[in-house]
């Protein structure tokens, strides 16, 4: 008697771990960003993890490549299908790549969305825009502008790839609003694929190939640190200004040595608190992936989405000498 009712009672315990656990990954939501070790990911990654624990029941894969390629992330992409994931949320490295993949998800009922760098619609349900990309656009000329006396003066970009989604969607935008500064002049664009090391190389190159630039603009927080140390070693320093977009934690330094007067960046963690709510809310019937609906993304409030299934989390916010190392603790 005394062994039944021992067996009865690690069964009961068996049973009441395996029902924990199956509560546990109820929802499994696949975040995968262009490449790990890249602090802005890691900080959306946060985000992911506080949605994660408020809805309960979910677990969030925070995976990617090792290098921001289209080749890495299909790999990742084919991985996470045979895994059976209940959805993929993917900041692309290619437009257009990475659809078959994504198209297949989809087939096995995998809810697919795209945030911070999209994928063509064919490829998603739903993209998230981090804030709407004329306003990013015209933030990067502004705060460019601002730097130079008169705002008159010639910059140059450094992006990350050649196809890089949104980093090519905000240059666009960059380019429609140059007519309201007209003092400023682009005249030149290159590409550090989002790698330090090639990114610090362009912007030598820049300031040697064009000694006229005044003000580098990064919208990229990988290029924008490699850009500003490369104006400081350079010698640079009041001469040339780094500006774009970039992470408080790692451009306080660069703003403190006076290299950067001012950045933007939306919050990192809120736009993966933000993918991950959309991706559980379409997942449990919540809400549906219409144009002109709306979805739910918590403490973020609603994502309003328009003809092209894309919606804005909220706008850019600038950091500069005032307000950098108080955010630079955050993320």
């Amino acid at each position: 008697m005394r062994f039944l009712k021992t067996l009865a009672a690690t069964t009961a315990l068996v049973m009441g771990m395996a029902t924990a656990t199956a509560q546990a990954a109820e929802v499994r939501i696949a975040l995968v960003v262009k490449a790990l070790g890249i602090g802005f990911f890691e900080a959306a990654n946060k985000g992911a993890q506080e949605a994660a624990k408020e809805l309960g029941g979910v677990e969030v894969i925070y995976t990617g490549p090792t290098t921001t390629t289209a080749e890495g992330q299909i790999e990742v992409i084919n991985s996470l299908i045979a895994q059976k994931v209940d959805a993929i949320a993917i900041s692309a490295n290619d437009t257009d790549a990475l659809v078959p993949s994504l198209k297949k998800a989809m087939s096995r009922g995998i809810k697919v969305i795209s945030w911070d760098s999209g994928v063509s619609a064919e490829g998603r349900s739903i993209h998230l825009n981090p804030s709407s990309n004329a306003l990013i656009g015209n933030m990067n000329i502004k705060m460019a502008a601002d730097v130079l006396p008169g705002g008159k003066g010639d910059a140059a970009i450094l992006s990350a790839t050649p196809t890089a989604t949104n980093q090519n969607i905000w240059i666009e935008e960059m380019k429609k609003v140059l007519p309201n500064y007209p003092g400023l002049n682009i005249v030149a664009t290159v590409y550090g694929d989002d790698l330090a090391d090639k990114s610090y190389r362009e912007t030598v190159g820049l300031l040697k190939s064009h000694p006229s630039v005044k003000v580098i603009i990064a919208p990229t927080s990988v290029g924008i640190v490699a850009a500003a140390q490369a104006v400081a070693d350079q010698k640079k320093i009041g001469e040339v200004f780094v500006t774009g977009l970039g992470l408080p934690s790692e451009m306080a330094g660069h703003v403190h040595s006076k290299a950067t007067k001012s950045f933007a960046i939306w919050n990192p963690i809120d736009l993966g608190y933000s993918a991950t709510m959309i991706a559980y809310n379409l997942v449990k019937g919540k809400a549906d992936a219409k144009a002109g609906g709306s979805v739910p993304m918590g403490r973020m409030g609603t994502l309003q989405l328009d003809e092209n299934m894309d919606g804005a989390m909220s706008d850019p916010f600038v950091y500069d000498a005032s307000n950098v190392d108080e955010f630079a603790k955050i993320f």
